[in-house]
C-alpha cells in the first residue's frame, strides 16, 4: 500500500477516499452522493467496449439517473465469457493483474490500476478498523500469495499500522507447516485472516501434534475469507481455537469487496463503495431506499473501479437483505446464500456447499468432506473425515443425525454416510486451489 503512495497525486487520493468513506460510514450515502458517484463511474465505463463505441453492448450515451436506471443488467456470463470487454484499461497499463477462477474453475483476467487498490482498501480498513486494535498482531493465512484478497489484507494491515505476517503453507519449500508454526510460536498472533478450508488443515494438524492448545492461547478472532462458510462451520472452529470466528468479508475479485464484517458478528454491505440493487420477482430495485427484510439476487455497480468499471453486474448471489444487527449500523446487513447455478442436483434436490455444509459441521465432529455422485444425479454419498482423537463408538449415531438433518434441511437422504480416518488435501485447500465442484465432489459409477 505505502509503495503506490509515492505520488502527490495517489496521496491526495488517499486522502479524499479517508474523508468520503469516514464521512459516510455505519449509513446510507444521500441521493446526491450517488449521481455524482454513478455519473463519473458511467464515464469510466465508457471507457471500455462493452459500455462504449466499439464491438460490445454498444455506447451507452451519456449519463442519467433515468438512464442508468433502464440500462440492462450485465450479466454476469457476459463478463466471465468476454472479461476484457468490460476494462477500461489492459492488463499492460493496470498497477496489478489478477485472474480469478470462483466456483468454475474459468480464469477471468482482472487488470487494477492503483486506484482500484486505494479506494477499495480504505473502504475495507474502515470497516474493519473497530474490530482490530492498535496492537493487533496479524497473520495472513492463505494458500497462495497471488490471490487478491492477499494483497487487500497486507493493505489494510499497512493502513492501520498493523503488524502482520503473511504465510502461504502451500507454497513448497517457503512456509510449510513447520516452519509456520515455529513462527507462530514466535510471533503470537491475535487476529488470523485465513481461507475456511485451510483453517481446517492447519487445525487438523496442530490437533494431530497435540499443539492447538498452545498455538490457540495467543489467538482473539478468526476472520474467514475466500471461500463460502457457514454459522456452524464457524461456531466449530471457534470453539476448536478458543476464539471468535468471522465471515470476514464478500466480495469478488471483478466487484472488489461488497461486505465487510461488524465487531457483532453480522456483514454489512459496504454502501459507499457500491451502489447496490436487488434483482426480485418484480423486476431490479434500488436496495437504498427500502429497510425492510428482503431477498433476491445481489446487483451492483462499483463506485469506485478505474481499470474494469461494471454497472449493474448481476452477480447470481441470492442474498436476504436486513436492518437488524446489534451493532446499530445503519447500512444493510447481508446474508449470501450463493449462486444457484453453483448448485449441484441429486434426485431433483439442489445442494449448494453453504447447505451441506450447514449439515455436516452442525451435526457431526468432522474436519472435512467429500460428495460422491453418478453422472445422473441419482446417487449420493457422503464421506466423513474423522475429527482427532474421535472415537468411533459414536459413529452410528452421528450418520443417524446427519441423515435426519439432511431430510429436513436439504430434503434429501444420503443413499450412505461413510467416516474415514482422512481426505484429499484439495478438499480442504482453501480459496484460490480450490473450487467446491472439484475439490468436494467426486464422480463415481454406481452399479444398477
Amino acid at each position: 500500500m505505502r509503495v503506490i503512495l509515492h505520488t502527490d497525486k495517489r496521496q491526495a487520493l488517499l486522502r479524499e477516499a479517508q474523508t468520503e468513506i469516514r464521512e459516510n460510514h455505519g449509513r446510507v450515502p444521500d441521493a446526491d452522493f450517488y449521481a455524482r458517484k454513478l455519473s463519473a463511474a458511467w464515464e469510466r465505463a465508457r471507457g471500455s467496449e462493452a459500455y462504449g463505441p466499439g464491438e460490445g453492448r454498444g455506447d451507452i450515451g451519456e449519463f442519467s439517473l433515468d438512464r442508468f436506471l433502464h440500462l440492462p443488467v450485465t450479466p454476469r456470463e457476459s463478463l466471465k465469457a468476454q472479461p476484457l470487454l468490460y476494462a477500461a484499461a489492459t492488463p499492460t497499463e493496470a498497477s496489478k493483474y489478477y485472474e480469478t477462477t470462483g466456483t468454475t474453475g474459468q480464469p477471468t483476467p482482472t487488470p487494477r490500476l492503483a486506484e482500484d487498490t486505494i479506494w477499495n482498501t480504505v473502504s475495507v480498513a474502515e470497516a474493519w478498523r473497530p474490530l482490530l486494535g492498535a496492537d493487533e498482531r496479524v497473520v495472513i493465512l492463505l494458500p497462495s500469495d497471488i490471490v487478491p484478497v492477499a494483497d487487500l489484507i497486507s493493505g489494510v494491515c499497512e493502513y492501520l499500522d498493523l503488524a502482520h505476517i503473511r504465510a502461504y503453507p502451500f507454497a513448497a519449500g517457503i512456509s510449510g507447516w513447520d516452519r509456520l508454526e515455529s513462527m507462530w510460536r514466535t510471533f503470537r498472533p491475535t487476529t488470523v485472516f485465513v481461507a475456511p478450508g485451510v483453517a481446517l488443515q492447519f487445525t487438523r494438524l496442530l490437533a494431530q501434534r497435540g499443539e492447538l492448545g498452545d498455538l490457540s492461547s495467543s489467538v482473539d478472532r478468526l476472520m474467514l475469507l475466500g471461500e463460502v462458510n457457514t454459522a456452524p462451520f464457524r461456531d466449530r472452529l471457534g470453539r476448536w481455537w478458543n476464539a471468535q470466528a468471522y465471515d470476514a468479508s464478500y466480495g469478488s475479485t471483478e466487484t472488489g469487496t461488497l461486505a465487510a464484517a461488524c465487531p457483532h458478528g453480522g456483514q454489512h454491505l459496504l454502501p459507499a463503495a457500491t451502489y447496490f440493487e436487488l434483482a426480485t420477482p418484480d423486476g431490479v430495485v434500488p436496495l437504498h431506499d427500502r429497510g425492510e427484510h428482503r431477498e433476491g439476487r445481489l446487483v451492483v455497480t462499483p463506485l469506485n473501479a478505474h481499470a474494469r468499471p461494471l454497472l449493474r453486474l448481476d452477480t447470481g448471489d441470492e442474498v436476504s437483505i436486513g436492518t437488524d444487527c446489534p451493532c446499530g449500523s445503519a447500512t444493510p446487513r447481508i446474508t449470501v446464500h450463493g449462486r444457484s447455478a453453483d448448485a449441484l442436483r441429486v434426485r431433483g434436490t439442489p445442494l449448494s456447499v453453504r447447505a451441506v455444509e450447514e449439515v455436516v459441521y452442525g451435526v457431526t465432529d468432522a474436519t472435512g468432506y467429500l460428495l460422491e455422485v453418478d453422472g445422473e444425479g441419482g446417487y449420493a454419498r457422503l464421506l466423513l473425515e474423522r475429527g482427532v482423537g474421535a472415537g468411533r463408538d459414536g459413529e452410528p449415531e452421528e450418520r443417524r443425525r446427519v441423515q435426519d438433518r439432511s431430510e429436513e434441511l436439504l430434503g434429501l437422504r444420503w443413499d450412505d454416510v461413510v467416516h474415514v480416518n482422512s481426505l484429499p488435501a484439495n478438499t480442504k485447500s482453501g480459496a484460490s486451489q480450490k473450487s467446491w465442484k472439484r475439490s468436494n465432489i467426486r464422480e463415481v459409477e454406481v452399479a444398477r
